[in-house]
């Protein structure tokens, strides 16, 4: 079937070429007629170089067409392939700076479209420049861009009917929002991005470990779609991950994830980390997340925060000075004679003299922990190595 169309379409340019070939040729014998270019009486009869043009170049259009079909399509598999890597955001940004390039050029071609010869040529290089330069541009800046174009549909739902009646009433939007929690003593839990690409919820959740409903506002969804639209591959597949995560967070029997339809222009702030935390002051609800800097500003601000690293790291085993653990020493450390070696959890142990045994498995015997507040490192020394 594809290559029956792709013969159709190269008989087609090849129709195509000979003819406009045809035309090329007639048209250049009747320039070097008119001009007497063409020697008088080197044909008996006049119309023989007009024949012999045509055919000329319409064999010319003959043979360079599959060169001009094979140069097409090494262009649009070209453009194929980078539009693979690039969402509708951004080829929506890229458009626009294009359009804001050209209208720039067009205006600063003005002055200079009456001076002979060069006026043209420097419109058309003023188009191409300013062109690629608004495409550049708009590209580099894609996330302000989208930012300001979330801040404008904004105005749009601030000016709604809803709106204009809360003000009327003296509420605002958060009003109609009811959380049921279905028992007293459950705490109502809000949803950061960070903990929802990491994963980790998911499996506390099953287990039963967090309990209430569980609070998604919708610019958290916003951000993970448009996290799950960046150009950049390894955001892109973060971004999908966090949505797989939260459809199979809403299949669990014990689970209740509701989206309440708020916004950051609700809560009069510019984050989403200020919108976090005042959901959850509105909710007196407990934040559920990842990231180190909201942790910290939501106690800062009095709201309760659960942290799933803390918890990894509350759940490893405990280990003790003069314990013996066996570990594969895997490279070198920072200090000199060190060696770094892994525990099951991903807990890091340092192994003093552990350089020469890099590659091979030792018995290490516990001499101090440290405890930081991106993990736990164990410091070890060696007693001796294991064979395996």
């Amino acid at each position: 079937m594809a290559e029956g169309i792709v013969k159709l379409m190269l008989y087609l340019a090849r129709a195509i070429f000979v003819f406009l070939g045809g035309i090329a040729g007639y048209q250049a014998v009747r320039i070097a007629v008119l001009q007497e270019w063409w020697p008088q009486g080197a044909f008996p009869y006049s119309f023989i170089p007009f024949v012999f043009g045509v055919v000329l170049f319409a064999m010319i259009g003959y043979l360079i067409t599959p060169v001009f079909v094979r140069i097409l399509g090494f262009i649009g598999s070209s453009f194929e392939r980078n539009l693979e890597t690039l969402s509708w955001h951004d080829i929506s940004v890229a458009l626009a700076g294009l359009i804001a390039g050209l209208i720039v050029a067009n205006l600063a071609a003005l002055p200079f479209a009456d001076l002979p010869v060069l006026g043209s040529y420097l419109a058309v290089l003023l188009n191409v420049a300013l062109g690629y330069l608004g495409v550049t541009l708009f590209l580099k800046r894609r996330e302000e861009i989208h930012g300001m174009w979330s801040s404008i549909g904004g105005l749009k739902q601030r000016f709604s009917i809803r709106g204009k009646r809360a003000r009327e009433n003296g509420t605002n939007s958060m009003a109609d929002l009811s959380v049921d929690t279905g028992s007293e003593r459950t705490s109502v839990k809000v949803l950061d991005t960070s903990v929802i690409i990491d994963g980790r919820i998911l499996e506390i959740a099953a287990t039963g470990f967090l309990e209430g409903p569980f609070i998604l506002p919708r610019f958290i969804l916003n951000e993970l779609q448009a996290i799950a639209d960046s150009s950049d591959p390894t955001r892109r597949t973060k971004g999908r991950r966090g949505l797989d995560i939260i459809n199979e967070i809403r299949q669990l029997s014990d689970v209740t994830v509701q989206i309440p339809e708020v916004t950051l222009k609700d809560f009069d702030v510019g984050s989403v980390d200020e919108g976090l935390v005042a959901l959850a002051r509105e909710l007196n609800a407990k934040v559920v997340t990842t990231d180190y800097n909201l942790n910290k500003i939501a106690q800062i601000q009095g709201i309760s925060v659960l942290n799933v690293n803390e918890l990894a790291n509350a759940l490893k085993p405990t280990l003790l000075p003069g314990e013996a653990i066996t570990v594969d020493v895997l490279r070198e450390g920072k200090e000199p004679q060190q060696g770094v070696g892994y525990l099951d959890d991903g807990t890091m142990i340092v192994v003093e003299d552990g350089e020469g045994f890099i590659g091979k498995r030792v018995e290490v015997v516990v001499t101090s922990m440290l405890q930081t507040s991106a993990g736990r490192m164990v410091f070890g020394r060696i007693r001796k190595e294991v064979r395996q």
